[in-house]
């Protein structure tokens, strides 16, 4: 596969599905260094219109990070007080 044809690919899954850079490399099995060289560094001269769009999903996801950081330690801590609260049965 061709880099150009692999950076169209990654940039329309990532629109489509609203992903971030780490569940794209995770879907196509190859770096988060490839994916977002090839988003924010090759798409844009390959095609410009689908780079921005996909510039806002990844300025979306970039802002939501801390609120799933904070979910996944909440859920983490809860899962351990359920732990806990099991041993003690």
């Amino acid at each position: 596969m061709y880099t150009s044809d692999r950076a169209v690919m990654l940039g329309t899954y990532i629109l489509e599905n609203q992903a971030t850079v780490r569940a794209a490399a995770k879907k196509y099995g190859i770096s988060k260094s490839t994916v977002h060289k090839d988003v924010s560094e090759r798409l844009p001269y390959i095609q410009p219109e689908l780079a921005g769009q996909v510039h806002a999903v990844l300025l979306k996801n970039k802002q939501e990070r801390h609120i799933r950081g904070g979910m996944a330690t909440k859920k983490k801590y809860a899962q351990l007080r359920q732990a806990h609260h099991k041993s003690e049965e």
